[in-house]
């Protein structure tokens, strides 16, 4: 609750203390004859029913109901007959009311008409009664009544409009569950079952070897394939089951256990660290390890295991990676998806970084800056 709806029953109780008092010396309504602290109390007491008339409705009609036929004090009645219609939503409660405002508003006419004078003729009267009934009562209930079905219905709309979103989530989760189910079906279909008939068949090399280079290069084909099964076995996991147990992600720290593989193959790798190492942060650091593995990956792919030198530099606010092959004379012809860049682009740029791959110097360089996390 802000300070405006704090200080509005405040604001209104004020309100209806001058009314009322404005009411019994004449200046809003019939002066009274009773004695000036007896009419203050009144309107002390209207303007207190009125701060409290938003948690509970009945002390201000009481007290409309007291100051309207002993003194004729109207604006409790307004408070009152509001209040009535905002907060009584079922019938029997309004019809309740309403007969006794009635019976009170006859009442008062009869109180008037016997007093005399000035209240007489303008509250006594029955077409004055009438009209004073329908607007100081009647207007003020039928504005209640508004207002309670006028938040009623935005009470519907809100919650109808939780309920669509609810459910607009749900199938969109549904929908993604969905998806991830396909892929990963089409990833075990298709990717496991090669990757298993290459493992297979490096077993079958490694045993019937006529050499044993031969047998070591298929032995080290068949351990690369497990791992990758091993690895492809994980994401099918993930992708299989939103709460899936993850393990820890390679970081910088696996660095050199991935340029030995890429020695084992025959690559000539070159690591060079430069400045000081600095806290990065893990995010940033599976991505450094992601830029050196696909660059990797490319130059056992398209340059013909041509020397590579990889420069790892640490930053004051990050890192700098740069992976640059010699030129090589070799060419190998082999399937690509032509989305590793790419995605490798896209995911240094959702950490703030840039990555730039192009030629240079007759071989290919690849320079990634990521920013500490």
């Amino acid at each position: 609750m802000n300070i405006l709806d704090r200080a509005l029953p405040w604001v209104l109780g004020g309100a209806v203390f001058l009314l009322c008092a404005g009411s019994a010396y004449g200046w809003a309504g019939v002066a009274t004859t009773l004695p000036a602290p007896v009419s203050l109390a009144v309107a002390a007491a209207a303007a207190a029913a009125a701060v409290v008339a938003r948690r509970s409705v009945w002390p201000v009609t009481v007290v409309a109901a007291v100051a309207y036929i002993w003194l004729a004090m109207w604006p409790p009645v307004v408070v009152a007959s509001y209040y009535a219609g905002l907060q009584l939503g079922r019938r029997r409660a309004l019809w309740l009311y309403a007969a006794g405002a009635s019976a009170v508003w006859a009442l008062g006419g009869v109180v008037s008409s016997l007093s005399g004078g000035h209240r007489a003729l303008a509250m006594g009267s029955s077409p004055n009664v009438l009209i004073l009934g329908g607007a100081l009562a009647g207007l003020p209930l039928v504005a209640g009544l508004w207002s309670h079905a006028r938040r009623q219905v935005l009470v519907a709309m809100r919650e109808q409009a939780e309920q669509l979103v609810r459910e607009q989530v749900l199938r969109a989760d549904q929908a993604r569950a969905q998806e991830r189910a396909r892929i990963a079906r089409e990833m075990h279909d298709v990717v496991a079952h090669r990757v298993s008939l290459m493992v297979l068949h490096a077993g079958a090399l490694e045993v019937g070897a006529p050499d044993e280079r031969t047998a070591r290069a298929a032995a080290l084909i068949g351990d690369v394939g497990r791992e990758a099964l091993s690895d492809l076995r994980e994401v099918l996991g993930v992708l299989r089951a939103r709460d899936a147990s993850r393990d820890p992600q390679p970081t910088l720290a696996d660095l050199d256990r991935l340029l030995a593989r890429s020695r084992a193959l025959g690559l000539v790798v070159n690591r060079r660290d430069e400045g000081p190492a600095r806290p990065i942060g893990q995010s940033a650091e599976r991505t450094a390890y992601r830029v050196v593995q696909e660059a990797l990956t490319n130059v056992h792919k398209h340059a013909g295991g041509a020397e590579t030198d990889v420069v790892v530099r640490h930053l004051p606010a990050g890192l700098e990676v740069v992976i640059r092959n010699a030129p090589s004379a070799a060419s190998r012809v082999l399937p690509k998806s032509g989305w590793g860049l790419v995605g490798l682009r896209e995911r240094v740029e959702l950490l703030g970084g840039t990555l730039e791959a192009g030629p240079c110097e007759g071989g290919f360089q690849v320079r990634a800056r990521i920013p500490a996390a």
